[in-house]
């Protein structure tokens, strides 16, 4: 079975963004795992998983959003999501997750919340 499915990855300064494009699911898989695979080896502050323009997510796509999301942590570095359709984030509604991930709605707000210092900071 064929997948429309891609990853582009590019860094910015200290920020590593994946854009996924398609349909992120079993098939799919494989080459957003790839692409995981390359956090370790780079030298990026902030990763970034934008989701604008995914069709469709399934279970497995949430599961690795979620290593992302894991691996990022593990490595000492922040992550956030950029919110997708609205069938792709109720997956992560309905999950809970919306609440427990950094998700904004473009990457104007991210910076914004990157250029707010945290509540209760000095």
């Amino acid at each position: 079975m064929q997948s429309d499915f891609a990853v582009h990855t590019h860094m910015t300064g200290s920020v590593m963004t994946f854009a996924l494009t398609g349909e992120l699911d079993i098939v799919s898989s494989p080459a957003l795992e790839r692409a995981i695979a390359e956090l370790a080896g780079s030298e990026a502050e902030l990763v970034v998983v934008d989701l604008r323009g995914l069709e469709f997510m399934d279970s497995t796509g949430l599961h690795l959003v979620l290593q992302a999301q894991q691996q990022t942590h593990d490595l000492g570095r922040r992550f956030a999501l950029i919110r997708g359709p609205e069938q792709v984030q109720r997956l992560f509604d309905l999950t809970g997750l919306a609440s427990t991930l950094t998700i904004v709605g473009s990457p104007q707000e991210l910076r914004e919340l990157e250029a707010d210092p945290a509540p209760g900071a000095p």
